[in-house]
């Protein structure tokens, strides 16, 4: 017995080497993604990713059970330590955030798997193995970090890892567009956070969170102090989990491959989330920040969900989902409560990562990801098929599968303080089981399409994840069950659960009798066509940045270039060509009369003098 619990305490007291299993897999595989090793081809590189998220998911097991009974711990190493302010990369190892590390690395090594039937013919596959090392490693350390100042430098990471696997397939224009629009706009929220993370520096001398919640409690910000740092916290939150205004760029993500889709799309989106989380105990000191957040989640959740209804591309109506479902989040946040949060991140992670492995098998059989020339697959794929369902039913609320539990907990609570936020819940929850119905309808019912008559299954190294995440989502609510996450049957509202069903069933009955065609992508009524597209274009978000922030911007570039060429260029020109006509003149006026010469000079210097002196005269 003791020598199990010497190994557990082995596995607990080296947690610090989760985050560098990924980076380990990264640098591995760097022969084969740099083109130094060629004859055996990239496999190896895959081969050894997979072994380090394997071996990363077991550690993590093992020192979740370790916590499981010892309780949470601190592992602090210093960085930095400078007059009053300390800075240490810290990691908190907790049960909650053992457990999220799990999730990742187990929908990692899900993705990795899958990877190896989506981009089977791909020349570079090592480098998608190599970054994807990358992305894990930073979204590992991101959920163990207990210093701001160490989150953000892995947010910094994740932002580049993102950039670099949108990009993957670099020849597109298309891809670095999306690429270059997905960096940028996660900058804008970046830097803001930077703003808040330097000022918290600089307020309470440490960026652990365990000391800034100690600090939090015996200072006393004034109010405009406190609403300007807690919107500069929730600025990077917000640019990470595509919230209005800052959610495009998650549907230009698409772009890329779809293994990393699947991370993108479930726990990439749930670490900025969960960095919010961390850091509502300082955001909750400014009403206007709380605020703000429920307004930004209220927006996103009802926009998202009704823009993804319009979408006709595969991926991006699911992108749209996602959204959605963060605007839950940010609300539950707003709101101040957590515990809602993070059961609807850990639930929606599962289902989203089932729903996007279905998606890229369709994709990979078909070629295809347009809504209106696919169907009939529901006979052809029966192994996408159920994974579909299973993730769709994962994510509505169907008792007693995955977000049920998080969608009935929000809509519970909300209903006593803020009945129109558990609108918001229903409303949302109705229009994703419409959206998924529409889905299931066009892609696995109706007769065979021509780029779906020959559509055979996925090869095993993609059915197999498929398959294995199907049966976690299943038995979600039992593993929720076994960490005494979801509340006792007796303490359930049932008024409120039944409201939650009810509003599941209406949005699948809705989606069952909707009409659709798949010969005309826009209604011939023209209110109905107006709508449509002002859906379609997500309500015409891009055209209004175009109009307003790019123009500004582009106007101010333009002046600026006026002013630099003809003000201070022409400044400069004009001292050079006053001294150029006045040294011309004084050759031709030389007599050879020292005196003559002494007298320029001392004029010259009487001028330069008043000219100097100017201000005080």
């Amino acid at each position: 017995m003791s020598e199990n619990v010497g190994i557990t305490q082995f596995f607990v007291e080296t947690s610090w080497l989760l985050p560098m299993y990924g980076l380990i897999g990264a640098l591995l595989s760097l022969p084969w993604s740099t083109g130094l090793i060629r004859r055996t081809g990239p496999r190896p590189a895959a081969y050894l990713n997979i072994v380090t998220t394997l071996l990363s998911f077991f550690h993590g097991l093992m020192a979740f059970r370790g916590i499981w009974n010892q309780g949470p711990q601190e592992l602090l190493f210093s960085w930095f330590d400078f007059a009053d302010l300390h800075l240490t990369l810290a990691l908190d190892i907790s049960v909650l955030n053992l457990g999220a590390l799990e999730l990742i690395t187990g929908l990692s090594l899900l993705a990795q798997v899958f990877a190896l039937g989506y981009l089977e013919k791909d020349w570079a596959l090592a480098r998608f193995y190599s970054l994807m090392g990358v992305f894990e490693a930073a979204m590992s350390g991101l959920v163990l970090s207990g210093s701001l100042f160490f989150s953000y430098s892995l947010l910094e990471m994740l932002t580049l890892s993102t950039y670099l696997l949108v990009g993957f397939w670099y020849a597109q224009p298309l891809v670095v567009t999306a690429a270059r629009d997905a960096f940028l706009t996660k900058r804008i929220g970046d830097v803001l956070l930077l703003m808040g993370v330097v000022s918290l520096a600089c307020l309470a001398g440490s960026l652990d969170f365990n000391d800034l919640y100690e600090w939090v409690k015996i200072e006393g910000l004034s109010q405009p102090m406190a609403t300007l740092l807690g919107l500069a916290l929730i600025a990077g939150p917000i640019g990470k989990c595509a919230q209005f205004p800052l959610h495009l760029w998650l549907d230009e993500a698409m772009e890329g491959p779809n293994p990393a889709s699947i991370l993108r799309n479930s726990v990439v989106v749930t670490c900025g989330a969960y960095v919010l989380i961390r850091l509502q105990p300082i955001v909750v000191l400014s009403p206007v920040a709380l605020g703000m957040l429920v307004v930004i989640g209220t927006v996103t959740a009802i926009g998202g969900s009704l823009v993804a209804l319009a979408q006709v591309d595969l991926k991006r109506t699911f992108s749209y989902s996602t959204s959605a479902y963060l605007g839950l989040v940010f609300i539950a946040v707003g709101t101040t409560w957590p515990g809602v949060a993070l059961i609807l991140l850990l639930t929606h992670a599962v289902a989203k990562a089932l729903i996007f492995m279905a998606v890229g098998s369709i994709i990979t059989t078909t070629n295809c990801q347009t809504l209106t020339e696919l169907g009939g697959l529901g006979r052809k794929m029966p192994a996408t098929t159920l994974a579909f369902v299973t993730g769709a039913l994962g994510l509505v609320g169907v008792m007693p599968l995955g977000c049920f539990w998080g969608l009935r907990m929000g809509a519970d609570f909300l209903s006593r303080d803020y009945p129109l936020l558990m609108l918001v819940f229903l409303l949302v929850n109705g229009l994703t089981a419409l959206n998924l119905t529409r889905v299931f309808r066009l892609v696995f019912l109706g007769t065979p399409q021509p780029k779906t008559r020959r559509a055979p299954e996925v090869p095993w190294q993609m059915a197999v994840p498929m398959v294995t995440l199907s049966v976690v989502t299943l038995l979600l609510p039992l593993i929720m069950g076994k960490l005494l996450v979801l509340p006792p049957w007796e303490y359930i509202n049932w008024p409120i659960t039944l409201l939650t069903l009810l509003s599941g069933w209406v949005g699948v009955v809705a989606g069952a009798m909707v009409p659709l065609s798949k010969s005309l992508a826009r209604s011939l009524n023209r209110s109905l066509r107006i709508v449509q597209d002002l859906l379609a274009y997500d309500f015409y978000t891009e055209r209004l940045y175009d109009k307003t922030v790019v123009a500004a911007v582009s106007t101010l570039a333009r002046f600026s270039s006026w002013f630099d060429q003809y003000v201070v260029d022409g400044l400069v020109n004009g001292v050079g060509l006053a001294s150029l006509f006045g040294g011309e003149g004084l050759k031709y006026s030389a007599s050879g009369q020292s005196q003559l010469y002494l007298l320029t000079i001392f004029a010259g210097v009487g001028l330069l003098g008043i000219f100097m002196t100017w201000t005080l005269w």
